[in-house]
């Protein structure tokens, strides 16, 4: 029987990338929900039913351009996906959780999300307590906020500014973008992330060339975390 993971892309220029990627490449079936669509990109506090997560064995909440603190400005779904990943990790299903969806299952298991003292923008290395499950990267960025380390989790990687890693039982939470491509970055760039690398004091085209440069290495590093994430911490394995 095909293992099943569902992506919830909380806006619409968010592809899955090479993390769904390697997941089919590891036999699963993959299923992409997009909570607010173009259309609703300007109000984004739209309703958005979940599916039920038993049917899925593995869930991977993305990232996106809100606050995952932001309960009066988007919470018409962002608290219902709080509830819905809290209920999903007491029934022993697996969550994936990429820079926001990592903030969210923070949320979810207890923890907390506040704006951080400086923003994280662009390729990054970091700490890691074992390389062989989050390699210290580099990793690309793009938060402004951070999460707390929730009751119970064992933290696995930090930079100076934000804790970047966690896992809590069967369930990972990472602030950085496995998923990211140079195809993705330019939509980034184009739907208004410019202005901020700009705002961050950085040159977009500069950062688009270095990912270009840095994808085929990135990949790697991507399915080496996909790899060792359904090994050793989700424990999940396409059934023959």
């Amino acid at each position: 029987m095909t293992m099943r993971a569902l992506f919830i892309q909380h806006d619409h220029v968010s592809p899955t990338g090479p993390v769904s990627e390697r997941l089919r490449q590891r036999g699963f079936h993959v299923d992409e929900l997009v909570i607010v669509d173009e259309q609703h990109v300007d109000t984004p506090n739209v309703r958005f039913d979940f599916p039920d997560a038993s049917d899925y064995d593995l869930l991977v909440p993305m990232g996106a351009p809100w606050g995952a603190w932001d309960d009066a400005g988007i919470g018409r779904w962002l608290v219902p996906e709080i509830s819905w990943l809290r209920d999903a990790v007491k029934r022993d299903i697996p969550v994936l959780g990429i820079c926001f969806g990592g903030q969210l299952l923070s949320r979810a298991l207890g923890g907390a999300v506040a704006a951080a003292g400086r923003p994280e923008i662009g390729w990054t290395s970091m700490h890691s307590d074992d390389d062989g499950l989050v390699p210290s990267g580099p990793w690309f960025e793009f938060h402004y906020d951070r999460w707390t380390v929730p009751a119970g989790a064992r933290e696995i990687a930090r930079t100076p500014s934000a804790s970047q890693a966690f896992t809590h039982g069967r369930s990972l939470a990472v602030q950085f973008h496995p998923e990211l491509t140079a195809a993705s970055l330019e939509g980034w760039l184009n739907a208004g992330g410019a202005a901020k690398v700009i705002a961050d004091g950085q040159d977009p085209d500069a950062m688009l060339a270095h990912t270009r440069a840095e994808e085929s290495a990135a990949r790697a590093r991507t399915a080496m975390l996909v790899d060792a994430y359904l090994e050793r911490v989700a424990k999940v394995l396409p059934r023959p």
